[in-house]
């Protein structure tokens, strides 16, 4: 076999290889998807978004405690993370590429990027509520706000790294300082990167469960003081996934649901409509 030959082949089994890799993944993802649509449909009614949680034993209730709470905590550790994560990711994109405060940065980020959210639940835990006593929304926002930092650091990073520095050179040959060309050249060439970013975060933190169990816990009943233990979509999916009662069960199905729809159109949303091209 000469070598043109041996080539073909291998890339022949290579291709053959990376179909069957991805028919593979796309046959279990095709599965969840189903599991989660058929099992949650049942339990989509207006009672689900307009009850509150249902006391054990009865079938009368809904989530409408839950979806507010998982609102307002995603938004504010939305609010909190997304500025302070642009902010990071501009100076390493425009000040930090060489220098030791850059590295060290981006070598603690990339730790939070791996970390488990387990650990910064933990962490939130023994910073907020092991030394205030009590569960709060307040903490459930921050460990949410310190899982948002990361992704948008690296995706802002990332973006301006990809802007030209023809763009930056010609706006300095003008006269522009520095901080003009961040914002009015570079900021607005990878604004729809950095959107992505935003959107994949909150992607994310949607569906925590636990950062959310060391902080935020929970509440059956109808609260937005973010003072006290504040209900949640994932935190009350794990306790009605777990127990008994076929009625909790359906409507741990249906928040399932919720929230892989709720993932599925920010990630369309990110992947499709704020793509460059997509600007007007």
């Amino acid at each position: 076999m000469n070598l043109r030959s041996r080539r073909k082949v291998i890339n022949k089994v290579a291709l053959t290889l990376s179909l069957a890799a991805m028919l593979f993944g796309l046959f279990w993802l095709a599965w969840i998807l189903f599991t989660v649509l058929k099992l949650g449909i049942g339990g989509l009614s207006p009672d689900l978004f307009v009850k509150m949680t249902p006391p054990p034993g009865t079938g009368d209730g809904g989530l409408a405690n839950a979806i507010v709470g998982s609102a307002m905590m995603v938004g504010l550790g939305t609010l909190i993370g997304s500025p302070v994560g642009v902010l990071v990711g501009v100076y390493l994109a425009e000040y930090g590429i060489k220098t030791p405060l850059g590295r060290v940065t981006r070598y603690v980020n990339d730790l939070l990027l791996s970390a488990p959210s387990i650990v910064i639940g933990l962490f939130v835990y023994a910073l907020v509520v092991a030394h205030t006593g009590q569960f709060s929304g307040w903490s459930g926002v921050l460990a949410l706000a310190l899982i948002v930092v990361p992704v948008v650091v690296r995706t802002t990073e990332n973006m301006l790294m990809l802007v030209p520095n023809s763009l930056r050179e010609a706006a300095f040959a003008l006269g522009a300082p520095k901080r003009v060309v961040i914002m009015s050249i570079a900021m607005r060439a990878a604004k729809s990167g950095v959107a992505t970013g935003i959107l994949l975060a909150i992607a994310r933190i949607a569906g925590e469960t636990a950062p959310l169990l060391f902080t935020a816990l929970s509440n059956q009943f109808w609260s937005t003081n973010l003072n006290q233990p504040l209900a949640n979509l994932p935190v009350t999916i794990f306790r009605f996934a777990m127990s008994p009662f076929t009625e909790w069960q359906q409507l741990a199905w249906a928040g399932v649901l919720l929230i892989t729809l709720g993932v599925l159109t920010l990630n369309i949303v990110a992947r499709v409509f704020l793509q460059p091209d997509k600007q007007h």
